[in-house]
């Protein structure tokens, strides 16, 4: 059985030694008296609950999954789910980063996100139940009428209530301008939602009263392709002038998904059959405000590929340091036993490190997009919120794509430690493999997120994004470039930061002559520019443990620090090299296979 303890010492050291979190929040009048005791005890009983309430129904809930009552649309969540999600909204943990204006508790975003990281290293299925919850709130507060926040926000705020995002229909995924789902305007400012939704994940349960829908659909005059779409919401049931349940609305649970994973989550099918609904800002406009989710998603998915990271990796190692198998070629290390334990071995520690260093990496990188939010939202310095938006806007699609593709290869070599017992599923990795695939899958596939990198969020504006992230590396690089302790890491730093300009130029050309060239790159780029971010960061944490240990301090966590930093930039940083020759090779090997494609 498999178990998991939460990197509270980690998270602590990324945000206070690293990014300083406190000092960020004096700047931010809504957090300025949030400090360094308030975070820890939020996060120290953010794990307790992870561990000690959904870690333990995260196998019964991927045995059981989800049953649908096909005569009554009900769907039943696994044993113990409700339970569960109860005592979360009793703790309070679903109006943690919320308004207060709609009864939250106002803290900072960041701290949102670190809990979240918990919930889904212990329960990915469970906690999406939640998390879409925080988008649909996020979409209704920037967009929603002043009625339809007075209705929903304080229910979706307080958990009384979840929220989904009803986008994908079976003949259009990410190419939402084809949707067919109909709006017709009733007259009294509602509106009668009729269509089908597919892939709605946590579409129906039986963990809330009501299920507020954000649902994409035409009105009767509506261009065609993506310029004509509109955002409403349309809740299960009715909800009345007094914010109490009105009767059922037409929009049912009308399958769930047989799924490779996640299957303690509700993936629906979902049948809209003259819902009432409301407008969600302008009409035509509804892509604008549903982004506001999707951005939220993304960045959520990202996080939920760091946390089965961490727990495979937790359970990786300790197998490792347990399971005996053959003597090190080195020479017998424990000669008490009848073999070696197998964490002595070269390519067991090369998938451990990995692991670890895609774990401590994508967390550096997500608390670092969690704090750029906070900034955006509530610093008095127009500039510095615009600045921090743009940022968030760039770093976006590699929290979807790197951290995900590199959670599935972290799961993966997890897997690959335990051997055999790695495909047995008493040992529970197996199950952390197959939750781990679907992130590179939903929210945007991770091509379409290279595709928005490289073309819209760089290219599009040609390269202004990604020179202001070049700004922070080159301040370290000019701060630490004389420091011989640093250089392991800010030379092969600054040196992918001056290619990385000539790189892209480069691509930008090509694609001005051929479109294809930037798809044929877009995918290696991604990788290029995960690897530059976190390898500013991974600097960024070396810098720090260096001090520590300069100063004295005995604490081994530092020099663990290093020595992850120094694999990280010795066996995984060097893929750079790879990438931008294959990045390179252009768009013809792939488009002129007319034959071969055959």
């Amino acid at each position: 059985m498999p178990s998991y303890t939460p990197p509270l010492r980690d998270m602590q050291f990324v945000m206070h030694e690293v990014f300083k979190v406190t000092d960020e929040f004096k700047a931010l009048p809504p957090h300025a008296e949030v400090d360094v005791d308030t975070v820890n005890a939020v996060l120290e009983e953010a794990g307790k609950f992870a561990a000690g309430v959904t870690f333990p129904l995260n196998i019964s809930g991927d045995e059981e999954g989800c049953k649908l009552d096909k005569e009554t649309h009900a769907v039943t969540t696994p044993k113990g789910f409700k339970e569960a999600y109860a005592q979360y909204v009793e703790g309070g943990w679903a109006a943690l980063s919320c308004d207060v204006q709609y009864g939250g508790q106002g803290l900072p975003f960041v701290l949102n996100q670190c809990v979240y990281e918990m919930l889904n290293s212990a329960n990915q299925a469970w906690t999406m139940y939640p998390g879409l919850s925080h988008g649909a709130y996020e979409a209704l507060h920037a967009h929603g009428t002043e009625e339809q926040k007075r209705l929903y926000l304080p229910k979706l705020t307080s958990g009384e209530w979840t929220g989904t995002m009803c986008l994908t229909e079976a003949h259009c995924g990410t190419d939402l301008g084809l949707l067919r789902t109909k709006a017709e305007p009733l007259g009294d400012g509602s509106y009668a939602i009729t269509g089908n939704k597919i892939f709605i994940s946590a579409g129906e349960h039986d963990m809330t009263s009501n299920i507020v829908h954000l649902v994409l659909a035409r009105l009767p005059d509506a261009p065609a392709g993506s310029k004509g779409i509109s955002l409403f919401v349309v809740p299960k049931f009715k909800v009345n002038a007094d914010g109490s349940l009105g009767e059922r609305n037409p929009i049912f649970c009308g399958g769930l998904e047989h799924k490779m994973g996640i299957h303690g989550n509700a993936t629906a099918q979902i049948n809209i059959d003259g819902a009432i609904g409301s407008l969600v800002g302008q009409p035509h406009k509804g892509l604008a405000a549903m982004f506001v989710m999707m951005n939220a998603a993304r960045l959520g998915v990202g996080n939920q590929s760091l946390g089965l990271t961490e727990v495979a990796y937790q359970n990786a190692l300790a197998y490792a340091k347990d399971r005996l198998q053959m003597r090190s070629l080195s020479g017998t290390k424990a000669k008490d036993l009848a073999a070696d334990p197998i964490i002595v071995h070269p390519d067991v520690r090369r998938m451990l490190l990995t692991a670890k260093a895609y774990a401590e990496g994508g967390r550096a990188l997500a608390t670092y997009c969690a704090i750029l939010i906070d900034k955006e939202l509530h610093h008095p310095d127009e500039k510095v919120r615009k600045d921090s938006a743009e940022l968030v806007a760039l770093l976006t699609p590699i929290v979807k794509a790197f951290i995900t593709d590199n959670g599935w290869a972290a799961t993966t070599m997890c897997q690959q430690v335990y051997g055999g017992h790695g495909f047995i599923k008493e040992w529970g990795m197996e199950q952390f493999v197959r939750d781990a695939r679907i992130n590179m899958i939903y929210e945007g596939t991770n091509g379409i997120q290279a595709l928005d990198l490289l073309g819209r969020k760089i290219l599009g504006n040609n390269g202004a994004s990604l020179k202001k992230f070049g700004k922070l590396v080159g301040a370290l690089v000019q701060e630490e470039g004389v420091n011989e302790k640093m250089a392991e890491f800010i030379n092969p730093l600054a040196y992918l930061a001056d290619q990385m300009t000539k790189f892209t130029t480069e691509l930008g050309f090509r694609g001005l002559q051929n479109p294809d060239e930037v798809g044929a790159a877009a995918v290696d780029y991604l990788r290029v520019a995960g690897h530059l971010v976190f390898g500013y960061f991974f600097a960024r944490m070396a810098q720090v443990a260096l001090r520590e240990v300069a100063a004295g301090n005995p604490d081994p966590f530092y020099q663990a620090k290093l020595q992850t930093a120094r694999f990280y930039f010795a066996k995984l940083f060097p893929e750079t090299a790879t990438l931008m020759r294959t990045a390179r090779a252009g768009a013809a090997s792939l488009m002129d296979t007319d034959a071969a494609l055959a």
